[in-house]
C-alpha cells in the first residue's frame, strides 16, 4: 500500500473538493479550528482515537466519527447473503459498494463468503462462471454500477448462453438529491438492470432492507432453477450505509429450492416408444448432465438402447472411452434423433457450408424423427440470438433433461419389444468395433508432426496426458482450440473432469474461468489443468495475479500459436472466394513481433513461469516441473509455442 505524507491530502480540500458538507460529509474530521467548527453542529461528537486510529490521524488521514446509533444496514445484507451459503464474492472495489464491502470484511470477517480480489469485472464474472460449473454453487459478484456492469457485460453474456447462474450485486445511488457530485453521480443509473436485462433472468432494485432480503432469496432461487441464468440486484449506496432505524422488524426468508421441471408423462411415453422401435437411434447431448448423477443416467439410457451418443461437449456428459461414444457422422444414418438440452438442434441435423451462396442441406434422412428434451423453450429472450435457428421436431418436451431421464429410461424399458432385444445387442457389437477403429485412428493421427517445432497440439496433449493419467485431474478449459486432442486421447470418466466452453464464445473467458474452476477444485485437492489460448489470455491477464494472491493452484499450459488463428482461417476462406490469395491473411491477426513471453508475464505477477518452450523434447520435463508446483499449492504458467491448431 502506498504511504502518504501528512501533506498528501489537505483536509480542507478533502471536504471541499466535490463533497457536499452535510451529515455524511461531516463524518470526517477536518483540519483546523474553523473546519472543526463547521462540522460540529451537524455531526455527533468524536470518540478519542483508538490505538489503531491514532497513527492514521497523526499522518493526516481523516478519522471516522461515531456513526448514528443503530446497526449498519449492510450488516443485515451480509446476514442475508450468508443465509444462502454463498462461499465467495468476487469484487473489483468501488465506492458505490463500500458499505457492503466494509460489512463483508469487518462484520462478516471475510468468511463464508470470502472476498476474491479481481482486477477487472469481466474476469470476476468469468471466474464465477467456471466456479459454478465445478462446484454447482453460484458465486456473488460485487461490482460498481454503470462502468462496472459495462466491464462485466461480455462475461455475463457468456454465462447466459451457457446457462450458468451468478448473483450480480451492483452498487448504485438512486436519490439524485443525496448523491455525491462528480464521479458518483456520473456512475449512477435510473435502471441498472436495463443494461443487462436482455441476458439476465431476473433483476430488481430493492428500496428497503426487507425488500433486499426478499429479493435476494428470490434471485438465488430464480437463478438456480433450470434454465439457470445470471440474476442482478442493484444495491443502493445509501441503503447500504445508513443504520437500521430502531424498532425496524426485519426477517430473512427461508430458501426452498425449486425442483427442476420434469417432462410430461404422455410425451415421455411417446418418445420412449419411438426410441424402442428405432433401427438406428442416436442420442445427441450438449448441457444434459448438470451433476455426476446425470452422467450415470445418460450411460444407462444409451446402454438400454445400445444407441451411439454424440457429445457436443457443453458439459462432461458422457465418458469418451465408452464404446457408445461417437462422432457426429452417425447422425446421417439415424432414423430417430434424441436431442438433450441442445443449444442448436438445427445445426445438429443440417449442414451449412460457409460460402458466399450459404449452401445448406439436411444431414438427416427425410423420414428421421426428432425428439427434443430441454429447458430452452421455457425461458427465451428476443434480442440476442443465442437460441439459434428454429428446428421443427416431432416431439418437443419442455423440461430439464436430467430430471426427465429416470422416467424416460423406465418407459423405454417397458416399451422395448422382446423381439427387438437381439437387434439391440447386435447394435452394441457394431458400436464396439466402430469405437475401437476410431481410437486406433486417433492414435495414428496424433504422431503426425511429432517432432515439429513449433510443437504440434497433438504432442502437447499427449505429453500432458502421459503425466496426468495417474493424478486426480480435471481439464478446466475447452479443447476445440487444440483440435479436440484431449477428448481423442485422454480418458474422461467423471463429471468434474470437463466443464465445457464459454457458451457465448466471448474471448477473454478462458483464463479467468479456469481460475474460478480451479478454486472449486482446490477444496477437493484435484489437479486443475488449463490449456490456454494466447489471444484469450491477453484479454484478462490480471487474473494471473488473482490466482497468486488467493493461492489457487492451477496448471496453465499456453497454446501459444502467436495469433488469432480462427480469424486467420476466416480471411483465408474469404480471400479464396475472391481469388485474392491467402498470403496476407496474417495481417491484423498475428500476435508476434514482438512475441509475448507468457512465462515472464506470469513471473511479473508472482506466479511461476516456465518457458517459452519451442523444442518438443523439453516439454515432458516442463510439465513435470509444473505439476510439482501445483501440487505444492501454487499456480504455474508453462509457455509452449505451438502449431496453429
Amino acid at each position: 500500500m502506498t504511504e502518504h505524507s501528512p501533506d498528501a491530502m489537505d483536509r480542507r480540500r478533502f471536504l471541499g473538493g466535490g463533497v457536499a458538507v452535510g451529515t455524511a460529509a461531516a463524518s470526517f474530521i477536518a483540519g483546523g479550528a474553523a473546519a472543526e467548527s463547521a462540522v460540529t453542529a451537524a455531526a455527533p461528537a468524536a470518540l478519542r482515537p483508538t490505538a489503531a486510529e491514532a497513527p492514521a490521524e497523526a499522518a493526516g488521514i481523516p478519522r471516522m466519527l461515531v456513526q448514528e446509533a443503530g446497526r449498519p444496514s449492510s450488516d443485515f445484507m451480509v446476514d442475508v447473503i450468508k443465509s444462502l451459503g454463498i462461499e465467495y464474492v468476487a469484487t473489483n472495489p468501488a465506492s458505490s459498494c463500500r458499505g457492503l464491502h466494509e460489512s463483508l470484511i469487518n462484520y462478516g470477517m471475510n468468511r463464508e463468503p470470502e472476498l476474491l480480489t479481481v482486477l477487472h469485472e469481466e474476469s470476476g464474472a468469468a471466474m464465477a462462471h467456471g466456479y459454478f460449473k465445478v462446484s454447482g454453487k453460484p458465486m456473488a459478484l460485487l461490482f460498481h454500477g454503470t462502468v462496472g456492469l459495462q466491464h462485466a457485460a461480455m462475461a455475463v453474456y457468456n454465462a447466459w448462453c451457457d446457462r450458468v447462474p451468478m448473483m450480480l450485486l451492483v452498487g448504485n445511488h438512486v436519490d439524485a438529491a443525496a448523491r455525491r457530485p462528480g464521479v458518483p453521480t456520473a456512475h449512477s443509473m435510473i435502471d441498472p438492470g436495463a443494461f443487462l436485462r436482455d441476458f439476465t433472468k431476473w433483476d430488481d432494485q430493492p428500496a428497503s432492507l426487507q425488500h433486499f432480503a426478499d429479493s435476494t432469496v428470490r434471485a438465488y432461487r430464480v437463478a438456480m432453477t433450470p434454465p439457470m441464468e445470471p440474476v442482478l440486484l442493484s444495491i443502493d449506496g445509501h441503503l447500504q450505509e445508513h443504520p437500521i432505524k430502531e424498532g425496524t422488524a426485519l426477517s430473512i426468508p427461508r430458501l426452498v429450492p425449486t425442483a427442476p421441471p420434469q417432462g410430461d408423462t404422455g410425451a415421455v411415453r411417446e418418445a420412449a416408444r419411438l426410441l424402442a422401435n428405432a433401427e438406428n437411434p442416436v442420442i445427441v447431448v450438449d448441457r444434459a448432465a448438470r451433476t455426476p448423477e446425470g452422467v450415470g443416467l445418460l450411460v444407462e439410457l444409451a446402454e438400454t438402447l445400445n444407441a451411439p451418443v454424440v457429445d457436443q461437449l457443453g458439459r462432461m456428459n458422457f465418458p469418451n472411452m465408452h464404446y457408445l461414444y461417437a462422432s457426429r457422422g452417425v447422425i446421417a444414418q439415424a432414423d430417430v434423433v434424441l436431442g438433450l438440452e441442445l443449444t442448436d438442434f438445427w445445426g445438429t441435423v443440417n449442414d451449412f457450408y460457409d460460402t458466399p451462396e450459404n449452401l445448406q442441406r439436411p444431414r438427416i434422412q427425410p423420414h428421421t424423427r426428432l425428439i427434443s428434451i430441454g429447458v430452452g423453450d421455457l425461458y427465451i429472450r428476443a434480442n440476442y440470438q443465442d437460441f439459434q435457428r428454429f428446428q421443427p421436431v416431432d416431439i418437443a418436451i419442455g423440461a430439464d433433461a436430467q430430471a426427465t431421464l429416470p422416467a424416460l429410461i423406465a418407459e423405454l424399458r417397458a416399451a422395448i419389444p422382446s423381439a427387438r432385444r437381439s437387434a439391440i445387442a447386435r447394435r452394441g457389437d457394431a458400436r464396439r468395433r466402430a469405437f475401437s477403429q476410431a481410437r486406433e485412428q486417433a492414435r495414428q493421427d496424433a504422431v503426425h508432426g511429432w517432432d515439429a517445432s513449433p510443437i504440434s497440439t497433438a504432442r502437447l496433449c499427449a505429453e500432458l496426458w502421459e503425466q496426468l493419467r495417474t493424478e486426480d485431474w480435471a481439464l478446466v478449459s475447452r479443447d476445440a482450440q487444440v483440435s479436440n486432442w484431449p477428448h481423442r486421447l485422454w480418458n474422461f470418466e467423471q463429471h468434474h473432469q470437463y466443464i465445457g466452453g464459454s457458451g457465448g464464445a466471448g474471448v477473454g473467458y478462458g483464463l479467468p474461468a479456469a481460475v474460478g474452476a480451479a478454486l472449486a477444485h482446490r477444496a477437493h485437492g484435484r489437479l486443475a489443468v488449463n490449456i490456454q489460448n494466447d489471444g484469450d489470455c491477453m484479454y484478462a491477464p490480471g487474473v494471473i495475479w488473482t490466482s497468486a494472491y488467493h493461492k489457487i493452484p492451477l496448471l496453465t499450459v499456453m497454446h501459444n500459436n502467436r495469433g488469432y488463428h480462427q480469424e486467420v482461417m476466416h480471411l483465408v476462406r474469404v480471400g479464396s472466394w475472391r481469388n485474392r490469395g491467402v498470403d496476407r491473411a496474417h495481417i491484423g491477426n498475428e500476435i508476434t513481433g514482438p512475441d509475448i513471453d507468457y512465462a515472464m508475464l506470469a513471473r511479473s505477477m508472482g506466479v511461476a513461469g516456465i518457458g517459452p518452450i519451442t523444442d518438443p523434447i523439453e516439454l515432458a520435463a516442463a510439465i513435470r516441473r509444473g505439476i510439482a508446483i501445483v501440487k505444492g499449492g501454487e499456480p504455474v504458467v508453462i509457455d509452449v509455442v505451438t502449431q496453429p491448431r
